[in-house]
């Protein structure tokens, strides 16, 4: 069995395996959702294969969504290429389950997977084409606690966030410079609300992204390369939100005793690669069925209804209280105490 939209058609096959299939069509999703996207994502690892997108497959597959999620990726190319495109962007979830046994589901939630490289001009005109839509309704990102970041311990700036802020919106290259930018193309094409919202495992996560953006913006503006009404559109206006979220979901680096398993199952072409940006990843997420998503429920163009599909939504106060207990008195003492 391979891993495509022409290895799905033969459902008997997967199915016989023990394989849960998409309950849509597929093919049908992704074209609707690069027609009209509503939900992009940044950062392509395993814990959006493993988690967030499987979120929106849940809705999929309950016809509670009729559109899926368009994966972005601002450092490692090689995954868009080699692990995207080459399966039809689709993944193997493999669930190890507490009875050590497994459960295994095809996500075809992601439509389309694009490279934020600003040397590559055609993936960056559709992105700003998928800026520009007025129904596109949210943007998030897991790329770590050091996507974020605009400087070093010493205080002084990154070089690649430096140059962004010198150069301007055009050819940005670090992930918030990129981000900065696409946000300026919506202000100027439509100018129709959006919620930024980060779900990286760190304290505070909304609150970091918004700094990074908001410290890029400003040097665009001191130096007269956008206008004070975009920043406004940013802070001021309620348009664009920067939600907070607590995250937790393990997802280890693939093993190779499931990778075996699907071989035995019948499923070719699922071994592990090593990017140029030694990344170790592979066709398969495997990880733990526990895991939880709790967000700031503060989206001013709309959402999907992952509530549907086991997100928690409240104000910030809630999202702040749960990260507390997660950090310091349910998850992490207790990941600690087991590691020592």
């Amino acid at each position: 069995m391979e891993l495509s939209y022409n290895g799905l058609h033969d459902r008997g096959a997967w199915e016989a395996a023990g394989v849960r299939l998409p309950a849509y069509n597929v093919e049908k999703t992704a074209q609707a959702t690069r027609q009209a996207p509503i939900w992009v994502h940044f950062g392509s690892g395993n814990i959006f294969r493993g988690f967030i997108a499987q979120l929106q497959q849940r809705l999929l597959n309950m016809g509670a969504a009729d559109k899926g999620i368009i994966a972005v990726d601002t450092f490692d190319y090689d995954i868009i290429d080699k692990i995207y495109t080459a399966f039809d962007n689709l993944t193997l979830n493999v669930t190890l389950n507490a009875d050590a046994t497994v459960g295994c589901e095809v996500m075809a939630a992601v439509a389309e997977a694009l490279k934020a490289d600003a040397r590559q001009p055609e993936q960056m005109a559709r992105l700003k084409a998928i800026f520009a839509d007025p129904g596109l309704q949210m943007i998030s990102f897991t790329i770590t606690e050091k996507g974020y970041a605009l400087h070093r311990p010493d205080g002084s700036l990154i070089p690649a966030a430096a140059s962004d802020m010198e150069k301007g919106p055009d050819g940005c290259v670090h992930a918030m410079g990129i981000v900065a930018a696409l946000l300026y193309h919506r202000y100027k094409t439509c100018g129709a609300p959006l919620a930024v919202v980060s779900m990286d495992n760190c304290s505070h996560n909304g609150e970091k992204l918004f700094g990074s953006i908001q410290e890029i913006v400003h040097a665009w503006l001191e130096k007269g390369m956008v206008e004070g009404a975009f920043v406004s559109y940013l802070t001021e206006s309620g348009k664009v939100s920067f939600p907070w979220s607590m995250i937790d979901k393990i997802t280890p680096r693939p093993s190779e005793t499931v990778r075996r398993r699907l071989e035995e199952m019948g499923i070719t072409g699922t071994d592990p690669i090593v990017t140029s940006k030694h990344t170790y990843i592979a066709p398969f997420v495997n990880a733990e069925k526990p895991q939880y998503l709790v967000i700031e429920d503060n989206f001013p163009n709309g959402r999907p209804p992952l509530e549907k599909a086991g997100v928690y939504f409240g104000s910030r106060d809630v999202v702040n209280k749960s990260e507390a207990m997660k950090v310091t008195t349910c998850l992490n003492p207790l990941h600690t105490a087991m590691s020592v």
